[in-house]
C-alpha cells in the first residue's frame, strides 16, 4: 500500500485568496505546489507569453545565432539532426521550419532507432559529408556525442549542439569534471556556467528559443499575445505549439516557464493551423470543438504523443516528421491514421511483454532486488522504455529493461522519485558502450555478457531504504466529499494544465460509505461505485486502478461476502478511507459531478 502524506505547508491563505480573487482552498493548493511569492503566484495563475524568459540567457545562444546567420548569408547547406522520439521530431520540425523562414538552405535527418541508435552517430556524419553539408545542428541530442562531433569537425563541418540532457561527467580527485563535446557552440541549460533561470526545458523548447532569437534579424514577427484572435497567429506561434507538445510528451515538469508554454500551446492547438496536428486529433476523435476547451495535457501525453512516438518505435520517425510537415488535410489524415494503427500495435506488444516481465520477476530472485534489471531478449527495443515505466508503477522500484540488439544489448531505464538514475549509472559507467539521460529516465547500450555483473553492481551501489521505495501519495487537503461542488471543480481548472510537477489536486476523506459497485469497460477493468457521504448524500465514484487488488483489499477487511453485497447493491455498505479528486463527467450529453478514486485503505 502507498503511504499517505497530508501537506502541511503554511501561508496566509485568506490573504492570498483576497489578493488574487480566488478561494482559500485554491490558495492552499497553490502553496502546496511550492508557489509562494506574489510574482510566482501571479505567473502561476495568469502568466502569459510575455513572462517567458529571454532566450539570450541561454549560454551559447548569441554565438549560435551569429554562426547560423553567417551560414545563411553564405548560402551554406545546413542539416538538422534530431532524434526518433516526440521531442526529437518536434525539435527537428521547429528548427527546419524556423531556419527555412530565415532563408537557410536546410534539411533534416532523423536516426533510425534500430539501424542508427540514439542521436548523432558516425553514419549520419558520413552521410552529411557525402551530401556536402557544411553545418550540423543537433536537437534533443549531441551533448554526449563527443566522438561523432570530433569526426564532423575533422571533416571541416561546423557543429551547433542544442540539447537539454545532462552533461556527461567523470568524478576526479578535484571533483566532478564535465565533458562538453567539441562543438563550435553548445546550447544546453544544464551545461556549467549557464544562467538560464529554468533548467527543466525539453529539447524542442531549446530549439524554439534558438529560432525565436533568429527571427528579429529577418523581420519575422514574434509571438502573438496570449488570448489573441487565432486568425492573427504568427509562424512562431505554430512553433510554440510543437514546443508545448514536446514538453508534455517528454514529461518535463509543468512548472515555471513550462507551465506558461503548455497553457499557451493548448490554447493555440484548439485552433491549430498545422494540418498534421489537426489530422492526429481527428483520427483519435478529439478534434477540439471551436467553441469549447476540451484539449488537455492528458490528450497530448497519452493519446496524441504516443502516436508520434510509435513511428520511431516500430517504423521510422521520418513518418512523424512528415505528418507535421503535411501541406493539407488530404495528405495528413491517411498519414495520421497509419500512425494510430502503429500505436495500437505497440499497445498490444507492450501488454504481452509487461506480462512476461512480471512473470520473470515473480518467478526468480529478481523480485528481491531494489533495482530491477530485466532482460527480454526478443522484445522490440523500441518499447523497452514503456515496459520499464509500467514495471516501475507496479513495483515502485527503479527499472532497467534490456533487449537484444543486432550487435549488443540496448535498454531503457525509468526511475522513482528518490533515485537519480543517471547519476547511479555514471557510478558504473564502465559497463556501458553508450548511455545518457536524466534523473527519471535513461537509455543505454552494453555487452550481453555484462548483464549479470551490471545487475549485481547497480544493486550493491543502491542506497535506497525501504521507506524510499514506498510509493507516496501527497494529499492536498483532508476534505469530506460533501464539500465538493461544481463551483469548486470549475475553480480547480485554474490549476491546469496538470502533469509532472503539477499534479491534479487530491483530497481525502475517512470512512466514506460504499453502497454498490459495478465493473465497466470492454475488459471490465473500471469500477463504478455509488458512495454516501456523512450527510447521507449519494455520489458517483469511478476507479481506474487495479480492480482485483481493490476486491482483495475489501474482502480481506470485511470478509468473503462484502464484494457480492457491493455488486448486488445490498446491505448497509462498507466504510473505506479514500483519496480522491472531483471532476465534471459528461456522457451522452449529460454532465454531473463525479469523484475519481485515487487510493483507499
Amino acid at each position: 500500500m502507498a503511504k499517505w502524506f497530508v501537506a502541511a505547508k503554511r501561508a496566509d491563505f485568506n490573504g492570498i485568496a483576497e489578493q488574487f480573487h480566488i478561494s482559500p482552498v485554491l490558495a492552499r493548493l497553490i502553496r502546496n505546489r511550492d508557489v509562494t511569492d506574489q510574482e510566482a503566484i501571479r505567473k502561476y495563475l495568469y502568466g502569459t507569453v510575455e513572462d517567458l524568459y529571454d532566450p539570450g540567457l541561454l549560454k551559447g545562444m548569441r554565438e549560435a545565432v551569429s554562426i547560423l546567420q553567417g551560414k545563411i548569408r553564405e548560402k551554406k547547406k545546413i542539416r538538422v539532426i534530431g532524434d526518433y522520439d516526440v521531442d526529437g521530431v518536434c525539435s527537428a520540425y521547429i528548427l527546419k521550419k524556423g531556419l527555412r523562414l530565415c532563408g537557410a538552405a536546410v534539411d533534416t535527418a532523423i536516426p533510425h532507432r534500430m539501424k542508427d541508435g540514439y542521436g548523432l552517430n558516425a553514419h549520419l556524419v558520413e552521410a552529411a559529408r557525402e551530401d556536402g553539408i557544411d553545418t550540423i545542428v543537433t536537437c534533443d541530442n549531441g551533448i554526449a556525442a563527443a566522438d561523432q562531433i570530433r569526426l564532423a569537425r575533422s571533416y571541416g563541418m561546423t557543429v551547433v549542439v542544442t540539447d537539454h540532457h545532462e552533461v556527461p561527467y567523470q568524478e576526479t580527485e578535484a571533483g566532478r569534471q564535465y565533458l562538453l563535446p567539441p562543438a563550435n557552440v553548445v546550447i544546453d541549460p544544464k551545461q556549467p556556467g549557464c544562467s538560464y533561470p529554468w533548467q527543466e526545458i525539453c529539447g524542442a523548447v531549446v530549439a524554439f528559443k534558438l529560432v525565436q532569437s533568429m527571427f528579429p534579424s529577418y523581420g519575422l514577427p514574434g509571438l502573438s499575445p496570449s488570448g489573441s484572435d487565432p486568425k492573427m497567429r504568427t509562424a512562431l506561434d505554430e512553433l510554440l505549439e510543437l514546443a508545448a507538445f514536446a514538453t508534455v510528451c517528454d514529461v518535463m515538469p509543468l512548472q515555471d516557464e513550462n507551465r506558461i508554454l503548455v497553457r499557451r500551446g493548448l490554447e493555440l492547438m484548439q485552433h491549430s493551423a498545422n494540418p498534421g496536428l489537426r489530422a492526429l486529433m481527428e483520427v483519435n476523435g478529439i478534434l477540439p470543438d471551436q467553441n469549447a476547451r476540451v484539449l488537455s495535457a492528458f490528450h497530448i501525453g497519452f493519446v496524441l504523443g504516443p502516436c508520434l512516438n510509435a513511428s520511431g518505435r516500430l517504423d521510422t520517425a521520418v513518418r512523424a516528421l512528415s505528418l507535421l510537415e503535411s501541406p493539407d488535410r488530404e495528405t495528413a489524415v491517411p498519414a495520421a491514421a497509419f500512425l494510430k494503427q502503429l500505436n495500437d500495435s505497440r499497445k498490444e506488444m507492450t501488454e504481452n511483454y509487461v506480462k512476461q516481465a512480471a512473470a520473470l520477476i515473480e518467478q526468480s530472485s529478481l523480485k528481491d532486488d531494489r533495482v530491477l534489471v530485466v532482460f527480454l531478449p526478443k522484445c522490440h527495443e523500441s518499447i523497452a522504455g514503456i515496459i520499464a515505466g509500467r514495471l516501475r508503477e507496479r513495483y515502485y522500484k527503479p527499472v532497467f529493461v534490456l533487449t537484444r540488439g543486432e550487435e549488443e544489448v540496448k535498454g531503457s531505464a525509468r526511475s522513482i522519485e528518490t533515485y537519480h538514475i543517471y547519476e547511479e549509472m555514471t557510478r558504473c559507467s564502465h559497463f556501458f558502450t553508450r548511455y545518457g539521460g536524466h534523473k527519471m529516465a535513461a537509455g543505454l547500450s552494453m555487452a550481453e555478457a555484462d548483464i549479470d555483473a551490471f545487475r549485481q553492481t547497480i544493486n550493491e551501489n543502491c542506497r535506497l531504504t525501504p521507506e524510499d521505495m514506498q510509493e507516496r501519495i501527497h494529499i492536498d487537503i483532508p476534505m469530506p466529499v460533501s464539500y465538493v461542488s461544481e463551483e469548486l471543480v470549475e475553480e480547480l481548472k485554474k490549476l491546469e494544465p496538470y502533469g509532472n510537477g503539477n499534479q491534479k489536486p487530491v483530497f481525502a476523506q475517512k470512512e466514506l460509505r460504499f453502497l454498490s459497485a459495478r465493473l465497466l469497460g470492454k475488459n471490465r477493468n473500471v469500477l463504478r461505485f455509488r458512495v454516501q457521504d456523512e450527510r447521507g448524500s449519494c455520489w458517483e465514484m469511478v476507479y481506474f486502478g487495479d480492480c482485483s487488488a481493490f476486491e482483495a483489499h475489501v474482502t480481506a477487511r470485511y470478509g468473503n461476502r462484502c464484494m457480492i453485497d457491493l455488486y448486488e447493491g445490498r446491505g448497509p455498505g462498507y466504510l473505506l478511507d479514500v483519496v480522491y479528486y472531483p471532476e465534471i463527467h459528461t456522457y451522452q450529453g449529460n454532465s454531473g459531478l463525479q469523484l475519481v478514486l485515487q487510493d483507499y485503505m
